[in-house]
């Protein structure tokens, strides 16, 4: 498979790894797998998105809420690598993490990222300052996750949503935007991204 074009922001080692997962990917959602036994990757143009975002953001701790097999942690961690930030990923399945985290050596991110097993909600709670917070889980926990890692979200953090306009997280939409606490916008691009930031 030819590199796509969003990898070629990557190194040759992060590349191989992006470029595989990709593949996989668009294979699994062609044969029609159901969601619980595909990779569930962002798209290549979404972590090319979000990199750019990290890297004029510069957030020190990145909190990701359903890292899956790592490929969007990947595109984290590239950024955060750049400017010396830290990646900290999550994941239920076991055999996911296990996945995940090898991806990750794969790509030479080891040490700027990790993905730990549990639930966001309670792992989240580790971490007095999250500066960037991805919520790409389940689409009806979102709500759920935005209220466990909130109140570390520092003011004037960002908490990005995907897969808001290709699934119904109308719920989740309707809860951010009758906050006082937060600005929030959709983002119609890709499948979506609710854009939240907390309020000074």
């Amino acid at each position: 498979m030819a590199s796509r074009a969003e990898h070629e922001l990557a190194d040759e080692r992060a590349r191989r790894v992006l470029d595989r997962l990709a593949e996989q990917d668009a294979a699994e959602r062609a044969l029609g797998l159901p969601q619980e036994q595909r990779i569930r990757a962002l798209t290549p143009a979404t972590g090319a998105f979000l990199y750019g975002v990290l890297l004029a953001l510069r957030p020190p701790l990145i909190f990701e809420a359903g890292s899956a097999v790592g490929y969007s942690t990947i595109w984290l961690a590239l950024a955060a690598r750049a400017y010396g930030g830290r990646v900290i990923g999550s994941e239920i399945r076991p055999e996911r993490v296990a996945a995940a985290n090898a991806n990750l050596a794969a790509a030479g991110l080891q040490d700027v990222a990790v993905v730990l097993e549990g639930d966001a909600a309670e792992l989240v709670r580790q971490y007095e300052r999250i500066d960037f917070l991805f919520l790409d889980a389940e689409k009806d926990d979102y709500g759920r996750l935005f209220l466990a890692a909130f109140d570390r979200v520092v003011p004037g953090g960002l908490i990005v949503a995907d897969n808001v306009v290709s699934h119904d997280c109308r719920a989740y939409q309707e809860f951010v935007r009758s906050r006082s606490d937060v600005l929030t916008i959709t983002i119609p691009f890709e499948r979506g991204l609710e854009w939240t930031i907390k309020r000074w």
